[in-house]
């Protein structure tokens, strides 16, 4: 089996040195570029979730305009075997999925999740996508999950703790009797797809290592509507709830300014602030 550790979404290792990547001013301007890059990408794809398309289609239509358009490189693809460029998660798939052939249909929910390659340097967000009229419970999986994103985003400043942030999300998942997955993490991002430190989207306030101005990092929570449990496919990619509850995922990659944090991955759509100042 492959080793996740070296997956798209980053699983956990416990024993990972949390030594964090301090950006120079020039690869920070690398990082907004590639970050809105990502940002557009999602913003492009948008219109043609509909009834009907395959996230193959989608997957085609994402992997053209990144070569074509943005003159970029898809991170997923070929990474560690994966064998698309971007990945689709629908229903009660948590992350990893890989496009295919089957159609989506009314009432579906997707995640996609795209990483895009500019100069060297990684841009990598997720949205989630409701498929023609949402179902009510995916809709408002999708709503907490976002909250719980947009609550951590707002905490990151120098001095903040990993720990302050994993319990923030965590509480406010489980006080909608939502679960954490606790399997896979964000992380830090740079010039390296999956860098230090591991973004655990659950944990204990006053732990973990305290943010510093030009860390740049990915948070992404992933909330489950049933239990946490999780279960790899013999895909070896495709992570799916255990009891096939849904799931639901929101990513954004960020940089810790001297004041606050700026959102690279931001989206016309989002309704959060691009420079958050503390």
């Amino acid at each position: 089996m492959q080793n996740l550790c070296t997956d798209k979404c980053y699983k956990l290792n416990f024993g990972a040195s949390m030594s964090a990547i301090i950006k120079t001013p020039e690869e920070i301007e690398k990082m907004r570029v590639a970050g809105r890059l990502a940002a557009e990408l999602l913003e492009m794809i948008g219109p043609h979730v509909v009834p009907g398309i395959t996230t193959d289609e989608l997957n085609t239509i994402c992997h053209d305009y990144i070569v074509n358009v943005q003159q970029a490189v898809p991170a997923p693809l070929n990474y560690h075997g994966f064998p698309k460029s971007i990945c689709t998660s629908v229903n009660h798939v948590i992350c990893h999925g890989i496009p295919n052939d089957k159609p989506l249909k009314e009432g579906d929910s997707v995640n996609i999740d795209v990483t895009v390659i500019k100069d060297g340097y990684h841009g990598d967000t997720s949205k989630m996508f409701h498929v023609g009229t949402p179902n009510i419970q995916a809709k408002r999986l999708a709503e907490v999950t976002q909250e719980s994103l947009y609550l951590a985003i707002k905490m990151v400043k120098p001095g903040v703790r990993l720990g302050d942030i994993g319990e923030a999300i965590q509480k406010y998942a489980e006080s909608f009797n939502y679960s954490i997955v606790r399997e896979y993490c964000g992380h830090g991002i740079g010039a390296g797809f999956h860098e230090e430190p591991q973004v655990m989207h659950y944990g204990k306030a006053g732990t973990g290592e305290a943010l510093k101005a030009g860390m740049c990092l990915t948070i992404e929570p992933m909330v489950n509507a049933g239990k946490r449990q999780c279960k790899l496919l013999k895909d070896d990619w495709t992570v799916v709830t255990r009891d096939r509850s849904l799931s639901a995922q929101w990513e954004h990659t960020l940089l810790v300014t001297e004041n606050g944090v700026e959102i690279l991955t931001l989206r016309s759509d989002d309704t959060i602030e691009r420079i958050i100042e503390h």
